[in-house]
């Protein structure tokens, strides 16, 4: 399976303070990972890092194909590739449908393509028939479904969740984990991070586990070597989202 991110001595450092360290990380297509490790063991600077949004101190990240150039034009396609879900999603004033349509309408889809894509996801979130509901009227349970279905209806090739799964209903988080569960099987990269010691066993994957910045084991994937051309092979999304649970 090819590799989608390598991150090859990389260092983010806030003065003298090095936060992340990592000399060697493969991060292969498709696949799910879960991220874990105590608070301000690195977590969430590595998902940024990985979602092209804070740039390393030092060494190479690599995305599928080449080395990212840490510049506005450069990272407009691989931003627009990954999608990164905060614990506490900010939501928009206005519709449900609305809030799920913001990313689509950035990307200038519009009409009954929206409509469509925005129907499949919040379908997908358990939210059907929610589209003119007002996003500061739900709970937080739903709250989270609407950030999870405004993510999915953009198809990501890399889905970076950080901790999603905290602080909702268990009927939401049990929904959410079989969404996260079956998105590799339709193409999707998915690192997720969590508290909970049960979900890298109960959710499968591999393991990436972070101690004060540094891998601790041995690094997800680093062990096969990569062989010229390999990055090349990656390919992004192209089943459509109301695809993920069926099966």
């Amino acid at each position: 399976m090819s590799i989608i991110y390598r991150l090859r001595n990389i260092r983010k450092s806030y003065g003298q303070r090095t936060v992340l360290a990592i000399d060697d990380l493969a991060v292969r297509a498709g696949r799910l990972y879960t991220l874990t490790g105590a608070n301000g063991s690195g977590k969430t600077t590595l998902l940024s890092i990985l979602a092209f949004l804070t740039q390393p101190s030092s060494g190479e990240l690599i995305y599928g194909g080449g080395p990212v150039r840490w510049n506005n034009a450069s990272l407009l396609t691989p931003r627009r590739e990954v999608t990164l879900l905060h614990q506490a999603p900010y939501l928009f004033n206005g519709s449900v449908a609305g809030n799920v349509a913001f990313g689509l309408r950035m990307r200038g889809i519009r009409g009954e393509e929206q409509h469509r894509r925005v129907e499949e996801a919040l379908d997908l979130v358990g939210l059907a028939g929610f589209g003119q509901r007002r996003a500061r009227e739900l709970s937080g349970g739903e709250a989270q479904r609407v950030a999870m279905a405004r993510a999915l209806v953009l198809r990501p090739r890399v889905l970076l969740l950080d901790e999603p799964l905290a602080n909702v209903d268990r009927q939401t988080s049990d929904l959410l984990e079989k969404l996260v569960v079956a998105l590799p099987g339709q193409g999707t990269t998915v690192i997720m991070t969590t508290h909970d010691p049960e979900h890298p066993d109960r959710l499968g994957g591999e393991l990436i586990h972070l101690v004060a910045g540094e891998l601790a084991g041995p690094a997800p994937a680093a062990a096969s070597p990569v062989k010229e051309g390999e990055y090349q092979k990656c390919r992004p999304l192209k089943k459509p989202a109301a695809s993920f649970l069926t099966a």
